[in-house]
């Protein structure tokens, strides 16, 4: 397995940013997640100078959903970064970070009241997925005597080679305005008092391992642009999205660098604005190509049993770390005491969960491992704790972030009390029992 430069092995042992991952696990204890930080600000860096090579008034938005922890929004702000945020949630989150409001967009199919009043009150652009949702702010916007920003998010019915449940700009998806409808819906938004349309979104899914999908959808929006733009209607941003994929199997997968993302897409974009003879902002929103090599997961082995299979039971499971589970992906495994022996067995690594589901990896070729053994899932910092969960009551593990040789939690373990802080006791179980 060829490993990313910020992954090493040295004495047998895995080291990530330079620090040793069995060192890591015996201070902080498992399971642990543990990122790179330099890892994504040069992922930030490159992918920035990729479109800046071809455009100069780019934006990135960082895709929040993720990864949400507040020390990876701080170090993304500090290079100039904005966020593509999901919930009211993520939204004050990036403001916490000290990302400006001008750099956020609010996004989703289903926004409540508070969501839309929330942006609004900040001043935060918001794409829209419906015309109940357009009339929804205006009115919103009215109450407030505010101007509300918006885009709509064009849904342009393209398949994507990505699992189906990551594909949202197919046309049978929940996501956006169909783009045969996004005319109408920006007319619509011209006759309302309270709405100023500021841009044009899409977003076609997530781990895409080809640029054609991504020159297809702005292909697309260009031309909807152009006919907008030729019904007077200006745009200060065009937003592609994200999506673009990593190769999770290391050596076999072929993901496109941002090089050859930019190389592809921006040639439609230019010819787009050339057309209109405007200058908006590009914006993009890459999420997992940023943070998801960033980050691996620490597990140690509480177990191994020969079955019909030979297993090895770890403590981490589909609590921490749902990608296997949910859709069938695959995450490179690291002995981390034993990343440069042999592999000489055939292994299926599987968790702690009450569900027959709860497994990381089956049939994989490793080391011999025993028990007290540390196991390193790779590519964990995109959707890994995000969707993280408490299920059969197991306290959330805590998170490590690394800079040069400086470490740091950035997230401490869950407790117990944790878990049960916000559970109330119905009043009639606190009266005493009769005999």
């Amino acid at each position: 397995m060829k490993l990313p430069s910020h992954l090493t092995v040295s004495n047998n042992n895995l080291f990530i940013g330079g620090h040793d991952c069995n060192l890591l696990a015996s201070e902080y204890g498992t399971p642990l997640y543990v990122t790179s930080e330099d890892r994504i600000l040069q992922n930030y860096s490159d992918f920035f100078k990729a479109l800046k090579t071809h455009y100069d008034p780019v934006r990135i938005l960082y895709a929040a959903k993720a990864n949400g922890n507040l020390a990876i929004f701080r170090a993304l702000a500090q290079l100039g970064a904005g966020a593509d945020v999901f919930s009211t949630g993520e939204l004050r989150l990036a403001e916490i970070a000290g990302m400006p409001h001008d750099r956020l967009l609010f996004n989703g199919s289903s926004k409540t009241k508070e969501d839309l009043a929330l942006a609004v009150e900040k001043g935060v652009t918001v794409t829209l997925d419906s015309i109940d949702e357009l009339h929804k702010l205006d009115t919103i916007a009215d109450e407030s005597r505010s101007k509300a920003q918006v885009s709509f998010r064009v849904n342009p019915a393209i398949n994507v080679p990505t699992h189906p449940k990551i594909a949202t700009g197919l046309s049978t998806s929940k996501f956006g305005i169909p783009h045969q409808k996004i005319i109408p819906a920006y007319m619509e938004a011209l006759s309302c008092e309270n709405i100023t349309p500021a841009g044009i979104h899409c977003h076609i899914g997530s781990q895409i391992l080809a640029t054609e999908p991504f020159v297809k959808a702005t292909e697309v929006m260009m031309q909807l642009a152009c006919e907008l733009h030729d019904l007077s209607i200006r745009f200060s941003f065009v937003d592609l999205g994200g999506g673009l994929g990593i190769p999770y199997r290391h050596g076999v997968d072929k993901a496109p660098s941002y090089r050859e993302y930019a190389d592809a897409v921006m040639p439609v974009f230019l010819k787009g604005i050339k057309e209109m003879n405007e200058h908006p902002q590009l914006w993009v929103e890459p999420g997992r190509s940023l943070v998801a090599d960033s980050t691996v997961l620490l597990t140690r082995v509480n177990s191994v049993k020969e079955a019909h299979r030979r297993f090895v039971n770890v403590d981490a499971g589909f609590n921490l770390l749902i990608r296997p589970t949910m859709y069938e992906a695959y995450h490179e495994i690291v002995v981390a005491n034993k990343a440069d022996s042999p592999c000489t067995a055939e292994y299926t690594i599987t968790g702690p969960i009450c569900e027959t589901g709860d497994v990381f990896a089956e049939g994989r070729l490793l080391p011999e491992i025993k028990a007290g053994d540390l196991v390193a899932l790779l590519d964990t910092g995109a959707y890994g704790f995000s969707m993280s969960s408490q299920y059969n009551t197991r306290p959330r593990c805590a998170e490590v972030i690394l800079k040069g040789r400086d470490k740091s939690l950035m997230r401490r373990k869950e407790t117990i009390e944790d878990i049960t802080r916000t559970m109330v006791t119905p009043p009639w179980q606190d009266e005493p029992r009769r005999s």
